[in-house]
């Protein structure tokens, strides 16, 4: 028996700010701003008191400390921050085994054909929110609709603290007065294309033409952004995905042109990737560097030029030191440029469990790296990440937090990028 499907998409309210609202009650009805407080700073999270000044997330700290002078400014605690998550995410399973988690504060969840359990969409919704403010003393938003998009816009538009639902035969009314930036994968580029053509709105977008709409923004993004104007939307929600790479990466406070502090840094997020694969039962094929050059090329936070080098190890590795060692081969093929951010990453990925045994008994090298690096992971779970690092490698602080769920990672690891 097949039900109607009923996607809910939960989106917690301002969440790094709120929990620290929450823990320390002088900091309630005032305008807090987690991140932001280097000089190359960026904003994690703004209450919504920080909000009307025009503060939001990803804004540089400079730039919201001008907008919003008075502003409480909050370094903030990953650690307290992935523990809320635990209990988030615990909550949110209560109302559906299918949960899809998008970052530590938000979330898919299917609803489909648990009616007859839960009660209608909108009962278990209010349920969910009930749930969150008394039990974790929280604000979460929440969109019910019967697609992933949908659901999505629809938590958007009931914040904060809200809840909004678009049943099936309300969702061509509910998108069509929307700007058609608010369709997934419709950038700012291909926006400015679609409303040059005179197509500003999801309503315009939908009764237009296919052909004239790929045309305008390529093949792909066309029946895309077509069939989503128009409300199809066949995704599942999907629970777990499996990972593609994994990556860590900061942003200097100044840029830096020396080498060797560059390389000692690449080694240090080499170290903290392969720690995370091997939690994870993972091994990497391939190596990737990105380096974020300081010179700017063109106006705008995309305005720094990007390089990307890889190379693929003859053999799969889970090793901070083989990690690190072709990452700093990589950065030799870079320009001696001062560098802006510098990130390692590892794709190409195999189950370390399920790969095909060599014919022959492993090196001594590789046997004794091998019981390094589990007493390092045995440290680093009991003490810390940091509480025992290689020689030569460099913690890097971060811009700002990151709200990304990272595979690998123990809770009060320094956040980075995962994809």
């Amino acid at each position: 028996m097949s039900f109607p499907r009923v996607i809910l998409h939960a989106d917690m309210d301002a969440f790094f700010a709120s929990v620290e609202q929450r823990d320390h009650p002088e900091l309630r009805g005032k305008p807090v701003i987690v991140g932001g407080t280097g000089p190359r700073g960026v904003v994690s999270a703004a209450s919504y008191e920080a909000r009307v000044f025009g503060v939001h997330s990803a804004m540089p700290g400079f730039e919201a400390r001008r907008l919003c002078p008075n502003g409480i400014f909050v370094r903030g605690d990953m650690r307290s921050y992935a523990a809320v998550s635990r209990q988030v995410f615990a909550l949110f399973a209560r109302f559906s085994p299918l949960v899809e988690p998008i970052s530590l504060d938000e979330a898919f969840l299917d609803l489909s054909g648990t009616e007859r359990l839960l009660g209608a969409p909108r009962i278990v919704g209010e349920a969910l929110r009930s749930a969150v403010r008394e039990e974790l003393d929280l604000a979460v938003s929440v969109g019910i609709a019967p697609t992933k998009m949908v659901a999505k816009i629809a938590s958007d538009e009931a914040k904060p603290d809200g809840l909004c639902e678009v049943p099936p035969e309300a969702v061509r009314a509910f998108l069509d007065p929307l700007p058609v930036g608010r369709l997934w994968g419709v950038g700012p580029v291909a926006e400015a294309r679609l409303r040059a053509a005179g197509i500003a709105t999801i309503g315009a977008l939908a009764r237009g033409d296919a052909e004239q709409l790929r045309k305008l923004v390529g093949d792909s993004l066309g029946a895309h952004a077509f069939a989503l104007a128009r409300g199809e939307d066949a995704r599942d929600v999907v629970p777990d995905r499996d990972a593609v790479s994994y990556s860590e990466e900061n942003t200097f406070d100044a840029d830096v042109a020396d080498r060797a502090r560059i390389g000692a840094v690449v080694l240090g997020h080499a170290e903290a990737v392969a720690r995370r694969l091997r939690r994870d039962g993972l091994a990497a094929h391939t190596v990737v560097l990105k380096v974020k050059l300081g010179a700017r090329r063109a106006p705008g936070a995309r305005g720094y030029p990007v390089l990307t080098r890889r190379a693929t190890l003859a053999e799969p590795t889970d090793d901070g030191v083989a990690l690190g060692r072709e990452a700093r081969r990589l950065l030799d093929r870079i320009p001696s440029d001062p560098i802006r951010l510098v990130g390692v990453g590892a794709t190409n990925l195999v189950d370390v469990a399920a790969s095909q045994l060599g014919l022959f008994e492993p090196p001594r090298e590789r046997r004794r790296s091998v019981r390094l690096n589990r007493a390092l992971d045995e440290i680093a779970l009991r003490f810390g990440a940091r509480a025992v690092v290689r020689a030569g490698q460099e913690e890097a602080t971060r811009a700002g937090l990151s709200l990304q769920r990272k595979r690998g990672e123990r809770d009060g690891e320094p956040p980075a990028s995962k994809r």
